[in-house]
């Protein structure tokens, strides 16, 4: 019998502990299974942050640290310099890398530190019971903006990726979305390219991720893929905001990752 489909290498045999309809579990699957198809399930660390992912490493099948809260580039920085072999990535919450963390990321990206950064984005603060976040979008109620977010008082939604695009350390930057299969596809694809600009040195690169919270939107899971859709999109448009000038860069064979994989195994 063929098996068509199955649980990745990189990924533990645990119950989740997110919410129904929640984005997490399906950012993770894909996460997991670009390291696998790239062969790095043994040269690959993951920082996790302090959010809903707070236990990340209770999921992923490899190498996985904890940071406080805001500081994950900041750790996935010195693990990348001392072990510069490694794939290093952060994985963090729109709570977790736009607001405490927002220093961080800016100057690391700055710095253009080899590394990678997937950015969960579901405009809210998710394991705090669904206050507002940088990433609220205006007139979003939520358990602090309960008659909406105000520009007045709040200001404007961050755009995260878009502020990061204009540094010339950034060499990779996507937004994608999972709430239809088309565009967890399409993650799937920016995942694996951003992970591909840090194998071949080339700088920073970064894939925000828009998610659904269900239990903190105050929706079903179903409506809560129609609220991606219908609210987050418009706002925080998808597509790629930046990418490698060179062609080779941008298309990186799945040969020349095993080869560098072999060699680092060689060397063991």
């Amino acid at each position: 019998m063929t098996i068509l489909f199955s649980r990745p290498m990189s990924l533990k045999n645990n119950e989740w502990h997110y919410c129904s309809g929640c984005g997490h579990g399906i950012v993770h699957r894909l996460i997991a299974e670009v390291i696998d198809e790239m062969g790095m399930r043994e040269n690959t660390v993951g920082i996790a942050p302090v959010g809903c992912a707070v236990i990340a490493y209770d999921y992923f099948n490899f190498d996985v640290t904890e940071a406080p809260h805001g500081r994950p580039p900041a750790v996935a920085t010195g693990i990348k310099r001392v072990l510069p072999d490694r794939l290093v990535f952060t994985y963090q919450g729109d709570g977790d890398l736009a607001a405490i963390g927002t220093a961080e990321i800016i100057h690391a990206a700055s710095r253009g530190e080899k590394i990678s950064v997937i950015f969960v984005n579901n405009a809210v603060y998710g394991m705090t019971n669904g206050q507002m976040a940088p990433t609220t979008l205006l007139s979003q109620r939520t358990e602090t903006t309960p008659l909406g977010r105000d520009v007045e008082r709040d200001g404007y939604p961050l755009k995260i990726t878009e502020m990061l695009g204009m540094l010339p350390g950034v060499k990779f930057l996507a937004r994608t979305a999972v709430h239809t299969p088309q565009d967890i596809m399409k993650t799937k694809k920016a995942i694996r390219d951003a992970f591909d600009v840090q194998i071949h040195n080339l700088g920073f690169s970064l894939v925000e991720v828009l998610s659904m919270c269900p239990t903190c939107w105050h929706v079903s899971p179903q409506e809560a893929l129609d609220w991606v859709k219908n609210n987050m999109i418009p706002y925080y448009p998808l597509g790629r905001i930046k990418e490698p000038e060179t062609e080779k860069s941008q298309n990186v064979s799945t040969e020349s990752v095993k080869r560098s994989t072999q060699k680092r195994k060689s060397k063991k």
